[in-house]
């Protein structure tokens, strides 16, 4: 049997990690990506379906790639959207309209998975990734910790509402990652700030570095698999004890 998925923001960073662990050998994985280049990597076993994920047209066009190649076995909610802004120099609307950007996809896709779960009268797992920041938020990230704090609590409800329906819902908080966007950041600045940058991560991270885009992947492909069968509800943190440590030079 043909297993399928859906993964948005599939095309870099841990959604492409993510990705690519969950192909095995005969699964079918659709990326939801909005930059069609970002899938250029990707071989025949990805679907890709380029747009917003957060528009309903969108998740069901990608749900419907994923029925036509096999049984729709898991959702991914990975797209965020990474944009600074504080209250006292932002507009309200502007605050708003950053919080919607991350909380509208994976309410879209939750929405689009459990539909078609139901229809489909197949049990089915759905992952939402938010972050480290959901519980102790970074000075200057307001609309990007709200939106992750609200995706749990949208993890949680979803969990209580259709466990009994063969429905599981878990999220993964990951820690710093070394994803491109991370490469980018540490390339574009002088050699020795990188390296002071870098030094604070591992300070950050009891573990002593960042983690993998597969670190992550790996505990995505766990909470997707028969393995977590009685996982729901829950909030992995993935973050190298970050979160237990809770130190964070930037609120200093």
């Amino acid at each position: 049997m043909t297993v399928s998925y859906v993964v948005t923001g599939g095309g870099r960073g841990i959604g492409r990690a993510i990705v690519q662990r969950l192909l095995g050998t005969d699964n079918v994985v659709v990326a939801v990506e909005r930059d069609a280049r970002a899938l250029e990597w990707a071989g025949g076993q990805v679907i890709p379906v380029i747009g917003d994920a957060s528009a309903a047209e969108i998740a069901e066009q990608a749900a419907d790639a994923a029925e036509q190649a096999g049984t729709l076995t898991g959702w991914v909610n990975n797209a965020a959207v990474f944009r600074d802004a504080s209250v006292d120099s932002a507009a309200a609307g502007e605050i708003v309209g950053l919080i919607t950007a991350n909380l509208a996809p994976p309410v879209v896709g939750c929405t689009t998975a459990v539909r078609r779960f139901l229809r489909a009268g197949t049990n089915g797992a759905i992952v939402n990734i938010t972050s480290h920041q959901a519980q102790r938020a970074v000075p200057g990230a307001l609309p990007y910790s709200t939106a992750k704090a609200a995706i749990e609590g949208l993890t949680r409800a979803l969990a209580v509402e259709y466990g009994a329906r063969g429905i599981r819902v878990n999220a993964v908080a990951p820690g710093s990652v070394a994803t491109e966007r991370y490469a980018e950041f540490l390339a574009s600045l002088d050699p020795s700030v990188a390296a002071r940058v870098e030094q604070q991560m591992a300070e950050l991270h009891p573990i002593g570095r960042v983690a993998t885009t597969d670190e992550i992947a790996a505990a995505v492909e766990y909470l997707l698999s028969p393995n977590a069968s009685f996982v729901n509800g829950a909030v992995l943190p993935v973050d190298g004890g970050r979160s237990a440590l809770a130190l964070d030079p930037e609120a200093r």
